[in-house]
C-alpha cells in the first residue's frame, strides 16, 4: 500500500506540488521497511528467510509445468513463482530506495529515469505477483493470501502444515511503521520542503520560498523532461 500510494503521487501530481513531497515520505518509510525485511530475511521465521525461497530455475519450470498438467505438490513456504517475485520486488524497492534517496542529495537529473523504470517495474511484477496468488489460491484451494496475513497454513498432510506464528514480531512492526511515519511527517516542514532526519536536512519538496535561481532550474530540468518523452 506504501508503494501504490507513492507510486499515484507521483503519477498525478507534478513534483513542484508540495503532495509530490508525500512521494518522498512514504519512500523513505519503503526504504526502512526494505531493510527490516533484508534482516528477517536472515534471522526471521523459517519460510520467511531467504534459504527458505524456491529461486531454482529447474523448480519455477517444474511448477510452471505442474500448473498445465494438474500437479497436486503443495508448497508449506514460498513456491517457486512467488520465491522469484519476492525476490524480484525487494530488489526494486530497494533500488528505489537508493536512487530516491541519491535524488534528494543533489542527484535528480542523473537517477530520475531510472527511478521511474525501477517503480514501473516494480507495479508489473505486483500486478504479476497479485494476480499469481488469486490464481494460486483457486488451483490448489489453500487459502495463500490468508496465510501471508497469519502466517499459517493448512494442509491434509502433517508434515506441510504451518502452525506457528510470529504474533508479537507483527505487532512490533506495525509500531515501528506507525512511529516511523509519525517521525517522518512531524519532521517535514511544508513551507520550505525541508525533511530533517536522523540530523539530515533534506531538501524533498519546492515549500513556498525556494528563489529565483531555483525556479529556473527546475524550469530547464522539466523542459529537458518533457523533450525526452517526446
Amino acid at each position: 500500500s506504501l508503494f501504490l500510494t507513492a507510486f499515484t503521487i507521483a503519477k498525478t501530481t507534478d513534483d513542484e506540488s508540495i503532495v509530490f513531497s508525500y512521494h518522498m515520505l512514504l519512500g523513505l518509510l519503503l526504504g526502512g521497511l526494505v531493510i527490516w525485511r533484508i534482516i528477517w530475511g536472515f534471522i526471521g521465521s523459517r519460510y520467511a528467510r531467504f534459504s527458505s525461497f524456491a529461486l531454482s530455475p529447474v523448480q519455477l519450470k517444474d511448477y510452471f509445468f505442474g500448473i498445465l498438467t494438474g500437479s497436486k505438490k503443495r508448497w508449506a513456504g514460498h513456491n517457486p513463482a512467488s520465491s522469484w517475485a519476492a525476490l524480484a520486488m525487494l530488489l526494486l524497492a530497494f533500488g528505489l530506495a537508493v536512487t530516491g534517496y541519491l535524488m534528494v542529495t543533489g542527484s535528480k537529473e542523473t537517477f530520475e529515469d531510472f527511478h521511474e523504470f525501477l517503480a514501473n517495474m516494480f507495479m508489473i511484477i505486483a500486478v504479476f505477483h497479485v494476480s499469481g496468488v488469486i490464481f494460486h489460491s483457486m488451483r490448489f484451494k489453500d487459502q495463500i493470501a490468508l496465510s501471508m496475513v497469519t502466517g499459517k497454513k493448512d494442509f491434509a498432510e502433517p508434515e506441510l502444515a504451518v502452525k506457528s506464528s510470529r504474533s508479537f514480531a507483527a505487532i512490533v512492526l506495525l509500531a515501528l511503521v506507525f512511529s516511523g511515519g509519525i517521525y517522518l511527517f512531524k519532521g517535514f516542514n511544508s513551507n520550505n520542503g525541508e525533511l530533517l532526519v536522523l540530523g539530515q536536512t533534506l531538501q524533498i519538496g519546492e515549500g513556498n520560498g525556494h528563489d529565483e535561481s531555483h525556479k529556473i532550474k527546475k524550469e530547464k530540468h522539466k523542459e529537458k523532461k518533457q523533450d525526452h518523452h517526446k
